[in-house]
């Protein structure tokens, strides 16, 4: 089984991120550290459980992305990974183009 971290190179990437349990509508507001094309890390110190749904939401430099995910590994006091289940196009337009930033620079 691949796993999503062998799937695409992750790119240093910090902001905002709001989660929605979407089985519970619980949010919570934290920070990712990294992007890829398949998912992203969030730093949290109160992690959600592998398996759970959520809704993310991403704002960084004006611009605003969503996509519906799954926690992908949680790893105590360091956070969870987040692996992309479904993103408009709209949106994994706005995602492409903060993937190209870094290599860009």
């Amino acid at each position: 089984m691949q796993t999503e971290d062998s799937r695409a190179r992750r790119y240093s990437f910090i902001a905002n991120i709001e989660l929605t349990d979407l089985q519970s509508e619980t949010q919570t507001k934290e920070q990712t550290s990294d992007l890829s094309l398949f998912g992203c890390h969030v730093n949290t110190l109160r992690p959600l459980a592998p398996g759970t749904k959520v809704r993310i939401k991403i704002l960084h430099r004006g611009e605003h992305f969503e996509a519906l995910g799954k926690v992908a590994y949680a790893r105590p006091n360091a956070g969870i990974g987040i692996v992309f289940s479904r993103i408009e196009l709209n949106h994994q337009l706005v995602l492409d183009k903060w993937i190209a930033e870094p290599r860009d620079e």
